[in-house]
């Protein structure tokens, strides 16, 4: 089932339990798939990847959101951004723990070559195609100058 089948069924549900926050947030979805769909040079139906992109993109974007949200005090435009990074989050697949992530990166950086922080750009293009979905660039990031550096 595609991602915009999966929205447009919970926006029936989330319609008959009258529960706004989460159709605000599959509204919002919805109005993505559709700006993507329409983009020029776009097909209509769009890859699993394209979707998780997108997703990935809300979401930091609710994150960032919340972050400057929380730092001016404003908890009620918190808690809007906190909810619909919840239900947006439900559609993105589980994030790898640190444990796997440094792992996945250990392999990476031997399959590379990588020696010091200095060949840290090889390394995060590499992670950046093979963890997409599964880590945010910003923690990839974090892990990989923790593992180059010692």
């Amino acid at each position: 089932m595609s991602l915009e089948a999966k929205v447009n069924e919970e926006i029936k549900v989330a319609m008959k339990a009258k529960d706004e926050a989460g159709l605000r947030s599959l509204r919002a979805i919805k109005a993505a798939i559709i700006i993507e769909k329409t983009a020029e040079g776009a097909s209509d139906v769009l890859s699993e990847a394209t979707e998780m992109k997108m997703l990935q993109k809300m979401a930091k974007q609710r994150r960032d959101s919340l972050d400057i949200f929380e730092k001016q005090n404003r908890a009620d435009l918190a808690e809007k951004e906190r909810e619909e990074l919840k239900v947006i989050e439900r559609f993105l697949p589980q994030p790898m723990s640190a444990d796997e992530l440094n792992a996945v990166l250990k392999e990476i950086i031997a399959r590379v070559g990588a020696a010091s922080p200095a060949d840290m750009g090889k390394v995060m293009g590499v992670a950046s195609k093979e963890l997409a979905g599964k880590a945010d660039g910003k923690t990839i990031s974090e892990a990989l100058k923790q593992l180059l550096k010692g």
